[in-house]
């Protein structure tokens, strides 16, 4: 161990995204000494290491129901031009969407959290978690300069894949209750030089292609960013061909922030585990091949890609699903379906249930009533095996219909700042992380911008 084996903080967040990035946020606000921990070199998590995006959905109808924090990172990246802000998406699958520049919001995340007093630590990735008597002591990180040893009062999750939650021993389930099965990967494509008119014209001319529009081609035009899926007559005339080898309904991308800038979602990887180093460094490579024949089959196929160029496809896969720690409450598809309220709630989201198949083609799309949002209680949050460890992010106490529901960055967002600023108030009175009062927690949450119905 190094000698900064003996520093200790009120808060640890394990984990830089989006979700770890707003607890680190919220905990410093409410007054705690915060250290975020990053297996990489900057803060966003997938959003900006592996090329997700655009962020969906801020809204439910007209209301943007997720604000706080992380509203307020993309308020300061679009007075910068570095985001058009929410707009309309014109795939028809759900309100807005909300490009971004990566490498702004890289910066903007990192003065996020020092302006408001905390402290990060790059390149160091978990490596052990030590338990004594229902509480974490320590955790310990493997970094450049060997491994170091990192106390805190609370520690929160944020890895993603409950890693901390898991290895400290706390209940986990993990994908589809029949089988396990977990929602397929994709490596994300960041492709350049992509002509938007020849697109758009491509779209009103072709209806037929497109039937997530639902006859309404005219939607493409309603939004300051392009986003579609479609193709589907091209798609399968290039399977036909041999020219696509996997199963995919349609092509899905997303026009970001940069002119002729366009993330292609495209790719899925199917049957692999991404909480098995083995099977997920096969997922990584299975990525690759098949986001290089998409590439080839954009150039080929679809009108605007004739001159595109790939330049990037990120360091790591993207991961939809993978462990849900078991929580004191476990959200439910009845429960987002129904729109059920809870007293100790501490996000909403209007995103629709968005299911990729883990058995090959096709995607679940249940659209919400217009306008309406479901809520996420602080239950879902903590567990009953380790007193000062919370979760956030998309490994919260959810069944695997929900979680399909509130993944997505703009919620994980909302719920990281709610874990961190429950973890600061569990250090300011002393309590153990379930006893925390979810109406100060509210309190707190909407003191800090934060939208609660």
């Amino acid at each position: 161990m190094t000698d900064d084996a003996k520093t200790k903080y009120d808060v640890i967040v394990v984990g830089g995204g989006i979700s770890g990035a707003m607890a680190g946020i919220g905990a410093a606000r409410a007054g705690a000494k915060v250290l975020v921990v990053e297996q990489y070199g900057f803060l966003g998590g997938m959003l900006t290491a592996a090329g997700v995006g655009p962020m969906m959905t801020f809204h439910a109808g007209d209301e943007q129901v997720i604000q706080g924090s992380t509203g307020e990172l993309i308020d300061r990246l679009e007075k910068k031009g570095q985001s058009p802000g929410h707009v309309f998406d014109t795939t028809g699958f759900t309100y807005t969407v909300t490009p971004f520049d990566v490498e702004g919001m890289k910066r903007e995340l990192e003065l996020m959290l020092t302006e408001s007093g905390g402290e990060v630590l790059f390149h160091a990735m978990l490596a052990s978690v030590e338990v004594n008597e229902g509480r974490v002591e320590s955790i310990t990180v493997c970094t450049k300069s060997g491994l170091m040893q990192l106390r805190a009062e609370v520690f929160v999750d944020a890895t993603g894949d409950a890693d901390v939650a898991f290895h400290a021993g706390v209940e986990c389930t993990k994908g589809r209750e029949s089988d396990g099965a977990c929602q397929p990967m994709t490596m994300k494509m960041r492709m350049m030089n992509v002509d938007i008119q020849e697109i758009r014209e491509y779209i009103k001319n072709n209806p037929d292609e497109f039937p997530r529009l639902e006859g309404d081609v005219n939607k493409v035009d309603k939004g300051a960013r392009l986003s579609i899926g479609g193709f589907v007559k091209t798609l399968a005339k290039g399977r036909a061909a041999g020219d696509f080898s996997f199963p995919r309904e349609d092509v899905l991308f997303f026009e970001a922030n940069g002119e002729g800038e366009v993330i292609v979602n495209t790719t899925r990887i199917l049957g692999f585990d991404s909480n098995d180093p083995w099977s997920f460094s096969l997922a990584e490579m299975e990525g690759r091949r098949q986001s290089l024949e998409v590439d080839r089959f954009l150039k080929k196929y679809i009108p605007g890609f004739g001159n595109s160029v790939l330049v990037y496809t990120g360091p790591q896969i993207g991961v939809r699903s993978s462990r849900q720690i078991k929580g004191r409450y476990t959200l439910t598809g009845p429960d987002i379906h129904s729109r059920k309220s809870f007293p100790d709630t501490i996000a909403h989201t209007g995103y629709p249930v968005d299911i990729h198949s883990p058995d090959g083609e096709g995607t679940a799309h249940v659209k919400p009533e217009w306008g309406t949002f479901c809520s996420i209680p602080y239950r879902c949050l903590v567990n009953e095996q380790v007193r000062n460890l919370i979760s956030v992010g998309r490994c919260i106490s959810v069944d695997f219909e929900a979680q399909a529901a509130v993944r997505t960055t703009p919620t994980m967002g909302a719920v990281g700042q709610a874990g961190g600023i429950a973890s600061a108030l569990a250090v300011r009175y002393s309590l153990q992380i379930g006893e925390v009062n979810p109406e100060q927690l509210r309190e707190e949450l909407q003191r800090q911008g934060s939208f609660l119905a």
